[in-house]
């Protein structure tokens, strides 16, 4: 696994892009493991009033790709997705949703991570899981 850089250097590397755009942020890097919180606003809702899909998406896709790159075999440059499935099991309208992302297989060619995404009450609202496949990145620049 690459060095684990640090919880700032993550969140800057979202900056001016969509997960900074949307107001994620990484909360904690551990081993196999990363976790960040988006705080809901009407922009991130639905037409219907209720949180979009897209945002819980976003949040928890982001975290497994920020987990995939802390986790790329040395001589990668980087991964593709191959696959994302989502559950949702609920939803809500306000405060903050999180989201644990981890790393359910470490291989050379793929990698498959887990997210979990809780409402501001701690309720599963989302499951989610993520293919990537670092080899098609290696050598590549």
């Amino acid at each position: 696994m690459n060095a684990e850089p640090s919880v700032e250097a993550m969140n800057a590397l979202m900056a001016g892009r969509l997960p900074g755009l949307i107001g994620m942020t990484v909360t904690e890097i551990g081993a196999s493991r990363i976790a960040g919180a988006l705080t809901i606003r009407p922009g991130l809702l639905a037409p219907n009033g209720y949180l979009h899909a897209a945002t819980v998406i976003t949040l928890a896709d982001t975290l497994c790709g920020l987990g995939c790159r802390l986790a790329l075999p040395e001589d990668a440059a980087g991964f593709t997705t191959l696959e994302l499935k989502s559950s949702f099991l609920g939803t809500c309208r306000d405060g903050t949703i999180t989201c644990v992302a981890e790393l359910q297989h470490g291989g050379r060619r793929t990698q498959v991570w887990d997210a979990t995404v809780l409402d501001p009450g701690g309720r599963k609202i989302a499951l989610f899981r993520c293919t990537d496949d670092p080899a098609q990145m290696i050598g590549h620049t």
